[in-house]
């Protein structure tokens, strides 16, 4: 009778092992949802991102204001007709 509560207490405590900390276990399920969360979270942001990029390109595509502010600001162009005052501080 001894052998056999022995053996029942073996087998339950290699199944609770396995239930805790084995292949698809409790602590392996709990990893999944914290990755899961992460992922969510950036695929939120990738997601945001993308439909800034979206409407940048639908401006670009559909009028001039875009295209005239971007070569405004990243090439420093001006229109024709229009004085550039460049003003330096001299606070050395």
């Amino acid at each position: 009778m001894r052998l056999l509560y022995t053996i029942l207490l073996l087998i339950i405590g290699l199944l609770s092992y396995h239930y805790l900390a084995g292949n698809n276990g409790l602590l392996d399920a709990q990893r999944i949802e914290k990755e899961v969360t992460l992922q969510s979270q950036n695929n939120a942001l990738l997601l945001e991102r993308n439909t800034a990029l979206k409407n940048e390109i639908k401006d670009l595509r559909n009028g001039y204001d875009a295209i005239e502010e971007r070569t405004r600001n990243e090439l420093g162009m001006i229109k024709q007709g229009e004085t550039f005052y460049r003003i330096i501080n001299d606070d050395n």
